[in-house]
């Protein structure tokens, strides 16, 4: 039996999203149909929304979510009715390139639903990511599904869907910062702030955050770092250099995407250096750099994608760390809301005022309580 529920789609490129009634089918064989107690407002959804990832409107948005799996397919055996879960866009298919060499977290066939969800009148959606969670229920497939301790609660523990994980995964996964390591991290919203947590949780010595926004490095520095650059005061190049004995950090992270700014983290790094870009750049950008300096500083240049994490390994270990007190997840929430509150949340983020909006649609959502 189809269910009728509360969702946020964007209709079309650019316009204000609207609250509409959303057709959830029956799942199919291995399809979960999932009850969302919360779901956090990420820049992702905004590139939907304004055209910047595909035009296959309408998308019923949101993907950063953690919740109740409240009915399973007939051949789905990965969890079990009232199971706490967040959502994940990375459910690994186990027979790719990238699985069969022993590489999931790259994983080129992630699985999703094969059911479709719809509007009242038959129009099929495109949900976000594959997931669409600005929604009272969604159905997705159930690799999309992690188990963690319900203990942790739904605003924090559905920012490891996306944009926390990207950041943390960043510095973890993709950097492998180690013990007493330096790191400068550009750009200090929400994925960059996750990427200086990450480097702080793996032992790094020297934080670097930089961007323009002395309010961002004020909230930087509750994450971990140990020093802040106003890029639009001072060079950043230089300024990084002067706390780490004039050598560069071990570890650049790009959390723009923005030509210019990867330059400047590209310049930053120390002799055999990383960078590791987490920011999503347009389509229209291009980079040109000095191949001599390429070759000549050693190191590698990485990107980041989702943290490159494998969400049944890094997602459990992440909320354990969250419930001993050693990984401020609660600290990026910077607001809750309702589901017709997502419009202006896409304007606070544009704005720089938030790290992150989260919506609540259980009341249980806020307290841990999913148990």
């Amino acid at each position: 039996m189809s269910r009728h529920v509360q969702g946020i789609v964007a209709t079309a490129e650019g316009e204000p999203v609207s609250l509409e009634t959303i057709v959830i089918p029956d799942p199919g064989p291995n399809d979960v149909v999932v009850s969302i107690a919360a779901c956090g407002v990420c820049h992702t959804d905004l590139h939907y929304r304004e055209g910047g990832i595909n035009d296959d409107f309408p998308f019923l948005l949101g993907h950063e979510a953690a919740g109740t799996v409240e009915e399973i397919g007939d051949r789905v055996t990965h969890v079990e009715v009232g199971d706490y879960v967040v959502l994940n866009w990375r459910a690994v298919c186990g027979e790719c390139r990238a699985c069969k060499r022993g590489q999931p977290h790259y994983c080129f066939d992630t699985r999703n639903a094969q059911g479709t969800m719809t509007l009242e009148d038959g129009t099929e959606l495109s949900p976000a990511l594959g997931i669409g969670a600005f929604c009272e229920k969604t159905l997705v497939h159930e690799g999309q599904c992690t188990k963690v301790d319900p203990d942790a609660p739904a605003t924090a523990a559905g920012l490891l869907g996306c944009g926390v994980m990207a950041g943390l995964g960043a510095a973890i996964n993709t950097g492998e910062v180690t013990h007493g390591e330096s790191v400068a991290v550009f750009g200090c919203g929400g994925v960059g702030d996750a990427a200086i947590a990450g480097a702080k949780l793996a032992g790094a010595s020297t934080i670097i955050a930089v961007d323009i926004d002395d309010t961002k490095l004020e909230w930087a520095k509750g994450f971990g770092a140990t020093h802040t650059c106003n890029s639009s005061n001072d060079d950043p190049v230089e300024f990084i250099r002067s706390v780490t004995d004039g050598n560069g950090a071990d570890v650049c992270i790009e959390a723009i995407g923005h030509p210019e700014v990867y330059k400047q983290a590209f310049d930053a790094r120390d002799l055999a250096g990383r960078v590791v870009l987490v920011g999503v750049p347009n389509p229209e950008m291009t980079i040109e750099l000095p191949f001599i300096d390429v070759f000549g500083k050693g190191g590698s240049l990485k990107s980041s994608w989702y943290g490159d994490c494998l969400p049944e390994r890094d997602f459990p270990m992440l909320i354990d760390l969250y419930l001993q007190g050693r990984l401020d997840l609660d600290g990026f929430v910077t607001e809750t809301i309702g589901l017709g509150d997502v419009e202006e949340a896409f304007h606070k983020m544009e704005r720089g005022e938030v790290l992150r909006s989260v919506v609540v649609l259980d009341d249980a959502a806020t307290d841990g309580s999913a148990s």
